[in-house]
């Protein structure tokens, strides 16, 4: 059965939102891409920097409370949903919770077709780009690295360290069934 949806999980700054939107070119038919940066994005003000929502460290670790967490379930199985109603998703997330978070994503998702794939960059490139995107505290792009993948099995793993993103998705694309 042809995947429906694709999951791509790496440390901040690995690539994966570039191989999102190179999926979403070269993958015949429409797919809905969600990133866990817009999620975050989407929070009210006041959860980014509290301890019941997100917090990100100076030293580059990032810690979630209750709030975000229970924001969070309700994101995975808003997603799940349009999965299951039948449209096509890429999601590009962050394992913070390294196997715990893949089985968050295998309990919404159910029986959907789901590929599963690890985006790696070694950490000196992902900090290089983490400095010149000017938009993440220093130092996580390096803490999440390998943290990330811990107890995590993947259908497929890409890296982006001096891979393209656009053959990254094409090694992807080629995995999923799609026509």
């Amino acid at each position: 059965m042809a995947t429906r949806v694709i999951i791509l999980n790496g440390g901040s700054s690995s690539g994966k939102s570039g191989i999102v939107r190179c999926l979403q070119a070269v993958l015949p038919d429409p797919w809905l891409a969600f990133g866990v940066d817009s999620f975050v994005e989407a929070l009210p003000a006041r959860m980014r920097e509290s301890d019941a929502g997100i917090v990100f460290e100076p030293d580059g670790t990032v810690r979630v409370g209750p709030e975000f967490a229970a924001l969070d379930r309700a994101w995975t199985r808003g997603i799940a949903a349009m999965a299951h109603a039948g449209a096509r998703i890429i999601v590009d997330d962050v394992f913070l919770g390294g196997a715990a978070s893949r089985r968050r994503w295998l309990t919404v998702l159910g029986d959907l077709p789901v590929l599963w794939v690890g985006v790696r960059c070694e950490r000196t490139v992902a900090a290089g780009r983490e400095m010149a995107r000017g938009d993440r505290v220093r130092g996580m792009a390096a803490a999440q690295a390998d943290m990330v993948h811990e107890g995590v099995t993947y259908d497929l793993e890409v890296d982006t360290t001096h891979t393209e993103s656009v053959e990254c998705a094409r090694t992807i694309a080629a995995r999923t069934g799609c026509r």
